[in-house]
């Protein structure tokens, strides 16, 4: 610890007792009338022999050690074979404990962390004084992205040893996340070409150049000049044709040439390169029980795939399953609510909240029976067709010209083919998971859903700085969510327990 030095400067005023350092460099006629603390960069500090007396028994720091030595490495796909032959590695345990602390503090650089391991006291103590370089960093984080997804499964499965997740009601959200990639490098097949195009005539413009230049004066420089713009234009080209040739084999509309895939995704600050980022988290106490990145720009299709992911890690059924009208698709709740689990995601419609016009759906009558609709009107709509998706069966009135010559017409429908209602194939379990919804004890469970699944989002985003990925490529982003949500986690279970009863637990 640091000692620290008193003085007493006698003056002809009223002495003036400082704490700190010295002062011998001010002058009678200098001295302040006001006490001030100065600092002394020449100031003699006695540290601690011993690097375990850097940090106090009650640090953070110590729980992220003891939660690190808690998981299981074998199951996680770490080697820890002290006697393996070749050149000595860095333990696999303490670069696990460098990532998962430095992302809880914002260091998630491989620069930032290596930079912390010399000049911050609870990075020293944690790697035991250890300094792998930032090379060495960024290669395990990139080799051990399965681990890092199997650490938050771990985690998850302590918390419900720990009786912090219950795994009754679990909330699930999607969030945009930022791809390491610019969105001015999308290509999509038409733009692809047009490039192309002017591509080729560019460099057909410099061989005719190079030509004439090389004819008239041999060794000028502007043909080396030429030579080299020609080069740079056909490893362009070269790179074009590759990305338009991938978007055919992936047969998808656009592709993007630093991070393929990522996709477009739009959100508060505007249109970017990214990903939809997954969680499910606990209703008790608003712990994450499973994290995912997903390439799709939306949430139709990832109620399911997300509740049976978290439910794996449970190993069990929770008996209510909620989250936004962006994961209103019939087909995705069906899969859940088979399962005897009570979904709880309003529809489009219930989520606006808006009065029924006179004439929307809900006012026509269905007879299951007759498979036929009847309008306010009291006419008959009989099934018609199928629509293209298959999913969806229209309905329409046989004989178009009553509904032209309803007083109603232009109000109800403008179609000269008259009014057309589409009923989805699952439209009676639509219209059950609607009244679901509105069920009191649904509403109440409704109602946590932005505390319990919006704030690790606003944790992560916020507090740790993940306004985007570092790493490139699905597997990495997933990793890196996972290291997210592990970190979240951790600090959830220590404002909990507190750092000495979890350190206990996890060391128990």
């Amino acid at each position: 610890m640091a000692y620290i030095v008193q003085q007493v400067i006698r003056t002809k005023k009223p002495f003036l007792r400082i704490r700190g350092a010295a002062l011998s460099h001010l002058t009678q006629k200098e001295t302040p009338t006001m006490a001030f603390r100065y600092g002394n960069r020449k100031q003699t500090h006695l540290f601690p022999q011993s690097i375990e007396d850097y940090v106090s028994a009650n640090d953070p720091v110590r729980a992220y050690d003891a939660f690190v030595e808690a998981l299981d490495f074998e199951e996680l796909k770490i080697d820890l074979d002290p006697h393996k032959v070749g050149n000595a590695e860095y333990d696999p345990r303490a670069m696990l404990k460098l990532l998962i602390y430095g992302y809880s503090y914002g260091h998630r650089g491989s620069r930032k962390l290596e930079r912390a391991t010399y000049h911050n006291t609870s990075f020293v103590w944690l790697m035991g004084g250890l300094n792998p370089d930032h090379n060495t960093i960024s290669r395990f984080r990139k080799e051990h992205g399965v681990a890092l997804k199997n650490a938050l499964v771990q985690c998850a499965r302590m918390c419900i040893k720990l009786d912090l997740i219950e795994g009754n009601t679990l909330f699930v959200d999607g969030s945009k996340i930022r791809a390491n990639a610019s969105i001015n490098q999308t290509w999509t097949a038409e733009r692809c070409e047009k490039y192309l195009q002017k591509l080729g005539a560019r460099i057909d413009a410099i061989l005719a150049e190079c030509k004439l230049v090389d004819e008239q004066e041999q060794g000028n420089p502007s043909l080396v000049k030429l030579k080299d713009e020609l080069k740079n234009g056909e490893t362009l080209k070269a790179k074009i044709e590759a990305v338009q040739k991938e978007i055919k084999a992936r047969k998808a509309d656009s592709l993007n040439a630093t991070d393929p895939d990522c996709v477009k995704v739009k959100g508060r600050q505007g249109t970017h390169a990214g990903y939809n980022g997954q969680i499910v988290v606990d209703e008790k106490h608003g712990l994450i029980v499973h994290s995912d990145v997903v390439n799709e720009n939306n949430d139709v299709k990832q109620f399911a795939n997300q509740i049976e992911q978290a439910q794996q890690t449970l190993d069990r059924k929770c008996a209510h399953a909620c989250g936004d009208a962006g994961y209103a698709n019939t087909d995705e709740l069906k899969k859940i609510d088979d399962q005897n689990i009570t979904v709880i995601v309003p529809s489009i419609k219930q989520a606006h909240d808006k009065p029924l016009s006179p004439f929307d759906k809900a006012r026509f009558q269905y007879d299951r029976h007759g498979d036929c609709y009847t309008c306010p009107q009291g006419r008959s709509l009989p099934f018609s067709y199928f629509r293209k998706d298959k999913q969806r069966r229209a309905y329409r009135i046989e004989d178009k010209s009553l509904c032209l010559a309803c007083p109603h017409f232009g109000v109800c429908t403008k179609a000269k083919d008259g009014r057309e209602i589409n009923r989805l194939v699952n439209e009676e379990t639509k219209l059950k998971l609607e009244a679901q919804y509105k069920k009191p004890e649904s509403q109440a469970i409704y109602k946590l859903r932005k505390q319990k699944v919006e704030l690790p989002f606003g944790h992560i985003k916020r507090n740790l700085g993940a306004g985007a990925f570092l790493l490139k490529g699905l597997a990495g982003v997933k990793a890196e969510m996972a290291l997210f949500a592990s970190c979240f986690n951790i600090v959830r279970m220590i404002n909990i327990l507190g750092v000495p009863k979890l350190m206990a637990e996890l060391t128990g």
